[in-house]
């Protein structure tokens, strides 16, 4: 089964996110199909903490991928973020 998630990056104490489509069967950081955006939690300033790719995410569960909690709220965040 396809899944949209969380694959962390980033060094020690500064985390980065990319938001990615993958086999549940993968490891967290692991291979993956697509990255479809990415989560800087520790963005600072004019630094973008959010970028998804709408038609990508659409396409992936429209295709039957399940996505995880966090993701669904990151894209909710972004959704409401975008201007109309």
């Amino acid at each position: 089964m396809v899944v949209i998630r969380l694959a962390r990056g980033g060094s020690k104490k500064r985390p980065f996110y990319n938001i990615i489509a993958t086999d549940s069967r993968n490891r967290r950081d692991g291979r993956f199909l697509e990255r479809v955006g990415f989560y800087n939690p520790v963005a600072s300033g004019a630094a973008e903490s959010l970028r998804v790719a709408h038609d990508r995410v659409d396409h992936w569960v429209s295709n039957g991928a399940q996505v995880s909690p966090t993701v669904a709220r990151l894209i909710k965040q972004a959704k409401a973020a975008t201007p109309a």
